[in-house]
């Protein structure tokens, strides 16, 4: 049955979407919720992934079978290219899990009959294998960073290096990697120093860093 030349229900290719949706949202939930929720604890970006994840599939699956004309095609693309997270910028790592996410969700909805299900399973299982050796297995640490306002400035000359980084590990209880010395205040008896650390929760130190992005300037 049709209404205005569009089919009301097409079975075979309503329960194709079903079970390749149902698919796609089972490996992504395992991606977002269990390895990269539970090593990170942040509720923003799994928010972020799984909409994402979704709108990308659905896009995918449904414009796969239209013909699209150059100019649609381009101005689609264009708009993709705005589109953009400007409130802050996105770390390295999170920008890996959004491209997995968009990469695994297009995997998904365009594979056709000459990509078989036990291919496009093993796929699947395969960057989730690989992804989970990396996060939880090898235990890869994530070195954060944090910009403080250090007032002895008699302690950022080379040869006191040792007593500023003991003096900073004692005040704030992180375990310092390394830190470099950014701009500094005579006038204040000041100087901006940028520390690195290593620690189990890396997501609380992310917010608030673009403030200091210019820390040498």
């Amino acid at each position: 049955m049709y209404v205005f030349g569009i089919e009301i229900f097409d079975k075979e290719n309503f329960w194709e979407l079903i079970i390749r949706f149902a698919f796609n949202t089972l490996f992504i939930f395992i991606l977002a919720k269990q390895l990269y929720y539970g090593a990170s604890k942040r509720k923003d970006y799994l928010f972020t992934y799984i909409l994402i994840s979704t709108v990308v599939f659905f896009l995918c699956f449904l414009l796969d079978n239209v013909k699209l004309q150059l100019g649609f095609a381009l101005g689609l693309f264009a708009i993709f290219g705005i589109i953009r997270y400007r409130t802050q910028q996105i770390p390295i790592k999170e920008m890996t899990y959004l491209f997995l996410v968009i990469g695994i969700s297009v995997i998904n909805a365009l594979s056709n009959s000459k990509i078989s299900y036990a291919e496009l399973v093993f796929t699947n299982v395969a960057i989730m294998g690989v992804t989970y050796i990396l996060e939880k297995t090898w235990h890869l640490k994530h070195e954060s960073r944090k910009n403080i306002e250090y007032e002895k400035i008699e302690l950022i000359k080379p040869e006191n290096r040792a007593l500023l980084i003991k003096d900073i590990e004692e005040r704030t209880g992180l375990k310092i990697n390394k830190l470099e010395i950014g701009r500094i205040n005579f006038l204040r008896d000041t100087a901006k120093i940028r520390i690195f650390y290593y620690e189990p929760d890396y997501s609380i130190n992310n917010a608030g860093e673009s403030e200091f992005d210019n820390i040498n300037e």
